[in-house]
């Protein structure tokens, strides 16, 4: 269930908040900033709640997520899949978009004042060129350095979500675990989270010099 939510708070974090250095001080700007500033603020358990009431109780456009495990391979098709999990995906992605938003916007702002910058502008560049191609590439990687931190947090966050929305996942499998005392599922899952945060690390890495070419000649 993570790999879903870790996608879209990626996406809506760096697109929001580099859409939000690029409109700096307009209306956008700040119902974006605005908005990163409830989310950061709205703990996991009350964002799933209020999605549950609203979506499910309240509209009844989303079902109520099944106590099984549903496969995009399955009799439900991937829409099903999709529906399945959206809310507990978005639930688990607000909190951690909503941080994304605010240092991504931070850092492209600031990266857009440094002097190469100045100078790709004053070459006369395409200014969609200057901000894909250079801005976002300097200023993104300290939103790497955070996804590989969250995906250790991921599995704290995946405890409390699935146990709202009744998802079957690892979280959910740890809870119980250590309700019962089950001593080795509860070493297994720790061991997995640990396994996970190193690859992710080395992952981030990696990605430092394919992102940004000042790592590559420093």
């Amino acid at each position: 269930m993570g790999s879903g939510a870790i996608v879209l708070w990626t996406i809506a974090g760096v697109g929001l908040g580099l859409l939000a250095a690029l409109r700096k001080g307009r209306l956008t700007d700040k119902l974006i900033v605005g908005a990163a500033s409830i989310g950061v603020s709205l703990p996991i358990p009350v964002t799933g709640l209020l999605l549950l009431l609203l979506f499910v109780s309240t509209l009844d456009l989303l079902p109520f997520t099944t106590n099984e495990i549903v496969s995009p391979f399955g009799a439900a098709g991937p829409g099903g899949w999709f529906l399945n999990y959206l809310l507990p995906w978005v639930a688990l992605a607000v909190l951690f978009s909503a941080q994304y938003i605010r240092v991504t916007r931070s850092n492209m702002l600031e990266t857009f004042g440094e002097d190469f910058m100045r100078t790709a502008r004053s070459k006369g560049m395409p200014r969609r060129r200057v901000v894909f191609k250079h801005g976002v590439r300097a200023g993104i990687t300290p939103v790497v350095t955070m996804l590989g931190m969250d995906i250790g947090v991921l599995l704290g966050g995946a405890v409390l979500t699935e146990q709202i929305f009744s998802v079957p996942g690892v979280g959910f499998t740890a809870v119980h675990a250590a309700q019962s005392g089950d001593l080795p599922v509860t070493m297994a899952i720790t061991m997995m989270a640990a396994f996970f945060i190193i690859v992710a690390n080395v992952l981030v890495d990696v990605a430092y010099a394919v992102i940004d070419p000042r790592v590559r000649v420093a």
